[in-house]
C-alpha cells in the first residue's frame, strides 16, 4: 500500500462508486477498478460491496478508511510543514457562500491568512445552498457556507456560533413599516420574494400555504432592487442590505423568531492544499479566541 492507492481508496469511498471517483480523480475507470481489486487482494480480504449504483463497505473496508485517512492526513501534515518551513505558501482557496453576515467569520480568517501568507489568493462565489452544493461536490470550490444540515458521513463542518435572523424587506412607505415586528399573517396580502435558502425553513409552517409568492431569488442586491421597483416585499437575512440614511428601504424581524445557523462545510477524504488547511486552522482559532 502506497499514499497513492489510499487517495484513491478514500476517493472511492467518498463518491461512493468507482466511475464518479475515477471522474473526480481523472484516471480511467478500468485501471482504477483494478487497483481496487490489487488492493483487495494484498489484503487478502473483501473492501466493497459492490450495488448497482452505490458501494457499500464491510467491516474491513471501514477499519480500512480509518488508517487510510490517519495516512493520508499524515502525508499532509508532513507536506505543510515543509512548506512552513519554506515560508511559501501559496494556492488559491475557493469558497462558495451563501449572503450572510455569518460570512465575517470567513472573511476574517481569509485576512489573517494573507496577513501571514501573502501569496494565498481567495476566490469567492455567491450562491445558494443546491448551488454550492452541486459545485462542492463537482471539486469547483473548496468550501460552501450553507444553512442546512449536511451529511457528516461525507462532509466536515465547522458550526459556525453566530445565526441570522430573518426579516422583511420593504419600502419605508409600506404600510407594515409601521410594525416594529411582523407575523406571518401579517404578509398574506402582500406578494413577497422569497430567498431560495429560506423556503425549505417556512415550509414547516402553516402560513406558508397561504402567502403570495411572486419571485425566488438567490442574491439579496437584486431583491432589493426588486423591492424597491414595486415587486413586492423580499423575505431575507437581517443586515444584509443598509437601510439607514437615504434609502427607500426598512428591514422589519419576523416573529416568532425564525433564525438559521451557518456551517462551513468541505468534503471529506481529500488532500487538502497548505493554503485551504492553513485557512481551517485560522476559522478555528479566531473562534476560540
Amino acid at each position: 500500500m502506497d499514499i497513492r492507492t489510499m487517495e484513491y481508496y478514500l476517493a472511492v469511498v467518498r463518491e461512493g462508486n468507482i466511475s464518479a471517483a475515477a471522474q473526480s480523480l481523472h484516471v480511467a475507470q478500468p485501471s482504477l477498478s483494478r487497483q481496487m481489486k490489487e488492493l483487495e487482494e494484498e489484503l487478502h480480504t473483501t473492501l466493497f460491496i459492490r450495488g448497482n449504483r452505490k458501494i457499500t463497505l464491510t467491516e474491513e473496508g471501514m477499519i480500512l478508511r480509518k488508517r487510510a485517512e490517519e495516512m493520508v492526513r499524515l502525508m499532509q501534515m508532513t507536506q505543510e510543514e515543509i512548506s512552513h518551513v519554506r515560508n511559501n505558501i501559496t494556492g488559491t482557496v475557493r469558497i462558495g457562500a451563501g449572503e450572510s453576515h455569518i460570512f465575517h467569520y470567513l472573511s476574517r480568517a481569509a485576512g489573517a491568512v494573507v496577513r501571514e501568507q501573502p501569496d494565498v489568493r481567495f476566490q469567492i462565489v455567491s450562491g445558494d445552498t443546491e448551488d454550492l452544493m452541486d459545485q462542492l461536490n463537482n471539486g469547483l470550490i473548496d468550501f460552501a457556507l450553507i444553512f442546512t444540515e449536511a451529511d457528516h458521513s461525507l462532509y466536515q463542518t465547522i458550526e459556525l456560533p453566530q445565526e441570522d435572523h430573518f426579516g422583511v424587506l420593504m419600502p419605508k412607505g409600506c404600510e407594515l413599516s409601521v410594525k416594529e415586528q411582523i407575523r406571518l399573517t401579517d404578509l398574506k396580502n402582500y406578494p413577497l420574494i422569497m430567498s431560495r435558502q429560506a423556503l425549505p425553513l417556512f415550509s414547516g409552517t402553516d402560513e406558508l400555504s397561504s402567502l403570495n409568492i411572486v419571485a425566488t431569488y438567490n442574491l439579496v442586491y437584486n431583491a432589493s432592487l426588486l423591492v424597491e421597483d414595486g415587486l413586492g416585499l423580499a423575505v431575507t437575512f437581517e443586515s444584509l442590505i443598509n437601510t439607514t440614511g437615504n434609502s427607500t428601504l426598512c428591514f422589519r424581524p419576523l416573529i416568532p423568531n425564525i433564525k438559521n445557523a451557518g456551517k462551513l462545510i468541505w468534503k471529506k477524504y481529500q488532500i487538502l492544499s497548505p493554503a485551504v488547511q492553513l485557512f481551517i486552522d485560522m476559522i478555528r482559532k479566531n473562534m476560540m479566541d
